[in-house]
């Protein structure tokens, strides 16, 4: 048995560490492009913030089909359906590319009412407004990659996925430094530069994505699957996504009001260290994300074969050693605080609210990175509505009704938005770890017989 369980947690770790470093490098794009914005302009810098959570909310309708898609295709290829798990992979791409297209063209036309809903006023308007028409007209880019991802991981082939992401990197990195800094005689573009060297990044990641993906995976062929359209894979995928994708844009969205109450009651030094913090805090929770995307395909496959004491133990050992990585990491990120702030900003005042908000941070990241794990274990069961309605209830009143009190009416300002976040996501955690000790997820398995 214990040889047994040793095989499994190389497993567990052999699907996490590309999905680490991919996740990593992914995150890294938005900070690379901040970090060389923050040279040119802070408030520049704040505006690419305000207008990527506007993305967010967009792309969280590709949730819906990428959420389901991989439960399905984990599923059917635990249950050793093989073909029912290339006719779903055909579906997700052509869903994404649907999708991805009817957004893009929402950003491009109405990007600055979509803005100054979010709050953004003036400069900030300008700024965000300049990067939200160009990626925005792109984001279709974003719905193929997410499509394409979800198939290659959940084959177990997450080394691919983590190259494409390093190159996209490497050339988005190159990009910004050259447009935004006005490098070789070039002009310096500023946020415009920024936009466009995220836009072209993505252009050459899905390129190569697809090409590997239909030489290495999967095959051009399986489109032909989707003749006639399999109407119980459409059904499958809304009735698991639906609630998944709910849960992240009733969270996403919770964040945009919350941004729109701050943006009317915190200083700009405030708004400035909250998007430095956001972007330091980032990569507190990237093992916790890999782990839980590892734990996610592992249970799906262990669901699909009727295997649910080992999916049950798989999340349980997950779990545990994400907690460990995790107080590790922010352990270490806590003590050197300062000298990360400083990798942003010289200013004084903010460097000393972010040091104070990275302190509150701790608690933070302890709910987080249950939920991180947890509900990604309970997707991989095809459990999706339980985190839905938790959701529903913790973003609402104590995300939003939490970053109200504290923050305006107690006027804490930043301080009392980050209490009020770290209180969503421990209420939600709790929950979650009283959901899987449940065994109730063991009723939710989507393949059947």
């Amino acid at each position: 048995m214990k040889k047994e369980n040793n095989t499994e947690q190389l497993r567990l770790w052999n699907l996490a560490w590309p999905i680490f470093i991919e996740t990593a490098l992914y995150m890294l794009l938005g900070f690379v492009d901040v970090l060389i914005l923050s040279k040119y302009d802070d408030l520049a810098a704040s505006a690419v913030g305000t207008a990527n959570q506007a993305v967010s909310i967009a792309a969280i309708i590709f949730t819906v089909v990428s959420s389901a898609s991989a439960v399905l295709i984990s599923q059917y290829l635990g249950a050793k359906k093989n073909m029912a798990a290339s006719r779903v992979a055909a579906l997700s791409i052509v869903l994404h590319l649907a999708a991805g297209v009817v957004i893009s063209g929402v950003f491009v036309f109405f990007h600055r009412p979509i803005l100054r809903m979010i709050g953004a006023e003036g400069r900030l308007l300008d700024f965000a407004g300049q990067y939200l028409s160009i990626v925005g007209g792109f984001l279709f880019l974003q719905a193929l990659m997410t499509a394409m991802s979800v198939i290659v991981r959940n084959h177990g082939k997450t080394k691919i996925t983590m190259f494409v992401t390093l190159g996209m990197n490497l050339f988005n990195t190159l990009l910004d430094t050259v447009l935004v800094l006005g490098l070789f005689g070039l002009p310096k573009m500023g946020v415009t530069g920024v936009a466009i060297a995220t836009s072209l990044s993505r252009v050459a990641g899905t390129a190569v994505l697809a090409a590997v993906l239909f030489t290495r995976v999967e095959k051009p062929s399986i489109f032909r699957l989707l003749k006639p359209l399999p109407w119980r894979d459409v059904r499958d995928i809304f009735k698991i996504g639906i609630p998944a994708a709910l849960e992240t844009f009733l969270y996403n969205l919770s964040q945009l009001v919350i941004t729109s109450i701050v943006l009317n009651y915190l200083t700009e030094t405030e708004l400035i260290t909250k998007t430095y913090v956001q972007n330091i805090t980032m990569f507190f929770y990237l093992f916790a994300i890999a782990i839980g995307q590892a734990s996610q395909i592992i249970v799906g496959h262990l669901v699909g074969a009727e295997q649910y004491g080992e999916a049950h133990r798989q999340c349980l050992s997950s779990y545990r050693r994400a907690l460990l990585i995790m107080a590790a990491v922010c352990g270490m990120g806590t003590l050197f605080r300062v000298p990360l702030l400083e990798i942003f900003t010289d200013d004084a005042q903010c460097i000393a609210l972010g040091a104070n908000v990275l302190l509150i941070n701790l608690f933070l990241e302890f709910g987080r990175t249950t939920n991180l794990v947890i509900i990604a274990c309970l997707r991989g069961a095809g459990d999706v509505y339980f985190p839905s309605v938790c959701a529903i209830v913790s973003n609402w009143a104590v995300s939003v009704g939490g970053a109200y009190l504290f923050a305006v009416v107690f006027g804490w300002g930043i301080y009392g938005l980050w209490i009020a976040l770290a209180a969503d996501e421990s209420l939600r955690g709790i929950l979650m770890i009283v959901r899987w000790h449940s065994c109730r997820w063991r009723g939710k398995r989507v393949v059947k017989e």
